[in-house]
């Protein structure tokens, strides 16, 4: 399905294959790593303007990443990974020792970290180049990339629209033909709600089985690195790479990696015959987008055709997942970003000698957070505070509590769980910053799933009647079956064709 931007453009034709196909090409020698990563560089230089999907392109970097590639190959050495010699852009929040790690704020303008992310290093041992660094929401904190100190990114089917966030530029970058391939983060829905809008692919893979060190932290808790691309079985390809064990993340799970890759192939054949499929009776009401819900039904329906059973499935505590959650991310919050003082690295206000220290942490503070971080820091520091801490935090936990038990119960009736991705299609930019409540609300779906640690994609599912933009379908699996995401998702997309 074209969107409209690259309708409108002139894109290599190479930039409009999917990663597997470009794979194969590359390793096949049909065609250079270099020509590829050239083609998707010009293809940024072209549009990114319009986009601003990049807070940074390391051209040289990733020419240089594509070049050993092609002489391994060229060597006779079998490939390093499925993807090598395919390019990715990676969200900002990823630490790189080639490129400034800004987490889209001021705070950080600039940085160069010392070391690399351990995603940021697998991705560089499969022999994927990276071509940049992408936009979001300062600190992965807002739902539409306007939070970021350099200006939001614009959605490739509308340049007026968000293109989600926090991890907007990654999306938006895949649906500009700018990358086939995209890594974000999603610690209440910054992976799959970008997706949705953009008509692309975006898994939040179970939590601690994707490694977070490295990763600027917003929420510890809560946030999960993932793949994203244009189709399942590239999404499914980038996982493989992305996951597994890492000692240096003491929240990682010591276990195998679910058989992501050899599900999105098996389910390509449409089949859905015994697959048990929940309808969360919560997120199906009146209330949302009429074209949205309407694309919904028409989903549900698909996957009845081919072969699943659908059940309705009650969650009532789903209703409580926003309060919960926008009590237990900003303490988390208030917490981790303490450590952006003005004393150690990034940036320093009023250091000139006549200012005491608490002043200059005063004062970087103050003008290197944006306005939404503050909001949050504030909120986190009260309900952490004497007297506040029992009555806030520890209540959102319990409601956490109750929330993974609905997930619990639901499972021992179906194999997986579906809703909207979102409550509407993308929204004009400037349209909702001024409402924080009416930003929260857009991830209403999505926040669940990461309070009680699972694993959800979003993949496209037709564009809404009342919009033409793009609705996506999230599809929700238990912890530590990813698997299922892309056997039913693939499944699902073959119906679509």
């Amino acid at each position: 399905m074209s969107n409209k931007y690259l309708v409108a453009g002139s894109e290599n034709e190479l930039t409009t294959k999917t990663a597997a196909e470009l794979a194969g090409l590359i390793h096949s020698r049909e065609v250079t790593s270099r020509e590829v990563t050239q083609a998707h560089l010009d293809r940024i230089a072209a549009v990114d303007t319009d986009i601003h999907a990049f807070l940074h392109v390391g051209a040289e970097a990733a020419l240089a990443a594509a070049d050993d590639v092609d002489k391994r190959l060229d060597a006779g050495e079998a490939p390093a990974s499925a993807l090598a010699g395919v390019p990715l852009a990676l969200k900002d929040v990823f630490t790189t020792t080639d490129a400034p790690t800004t987490a889209a704020s001021k705070m950080l303008e600039g940085y160069m970290s010392p070391y690399d992310a351990t995603v940021t290093g697998k991705i560089r041992a499969a022999g994927i180049p990276i071509l940049g660094k992408t936009n979001m929401d300062e600190f992965a904190m807002g739902s539409s990339t306007e939070n970021s100190a350099y200006g939001p990114t614009h959605n490739p089917w509308d340049l007026e629209r968000t293109a989600g966030g926090s991890g907007g530029g990654s999306s938006a970058a895949l649906a500009a033909g700018e990358a086939p391939l995209a890594i974000g983060t999603d610690t209440g829905g910054s992976i799959r709600q970008p997706a949705a809008l953009t008509n692309t692919v975006g898994v939040k893979p179970t939590y601690g089985t994707v490694s977070r060190y490295g990763l600027i932290a917003c929420a510890s808790s809560l946030d999960q690195g993932g793949p994203t691309a244009r189709n399942v079985l590239d999404t499914a390809l980038l996982h493989e790479v992305i996951a597994g064990y890492d000692a240096f993340d003491a929240t990682s799970v010591n276990r195998p990696v679910a058989p992501v890759v050899a599900a999105a192939r098996e389910g390509a054949n449409g089949d859905l015959k015994g697959v048990k499929v929940g309808v969360v009776k919560q997120f199906d009401r009146e209330g949302f987008q009429p074209g949205v819900l309407e694309a919904f039904h028409a989903s549900v329906e698909q996957m009845r055709s081919q072969g699943a059973e659908i059940i309705e499935v009650d969650c009532p505590h789903f209703d409580d997942a926003m309060g919960a959650y926008y009590l237990i991310l900003p303490c988390e919050v208030s917490s981790n970003l303490a450590r952006f003082d003005g004393m150690r690295y990034g940036l320093r206000v009023g250091d000139d000698g006549t200012h005491s220290a608490d002043e200059v942490m005063a004062m970087t503070r103050a003008q290197g957070f944006g306005p939404e971080v503050k909001r949050r820091i504030i909120l986190g520091t009260y309900a952490l505070s004497v007297g506040y801490y029992d009555a806030y935090y520890l209540q959102a936990q319990r409601v956490r509590s109750l929330i993974a038990q609905d997930f619990a119960k639901a499972y021992e009736k179906v194999d997986i769980l579906v809703s909207p991705a979102t409550p509407t299609t993308a929204f004009k930019l400037g349209e909702k910053v001024t409402d924080p409540l009416a930003m929260y609300n857009f991830d209403l779906f999505t926040l669940p799933l990461n309070l009680a640690g699972l694993a959800g994609m979003s993949l496209p599912a037709g564009l809404a009647s009342d919009s033409g933009l793009p609705v996506g379908l999230q599809l929700m699996a238990p912890a530590f079956h990813d698997d299922r995401l892309y056997r039913v998702g693939a499944a699902f997309e073959a119906g679509q064709k």
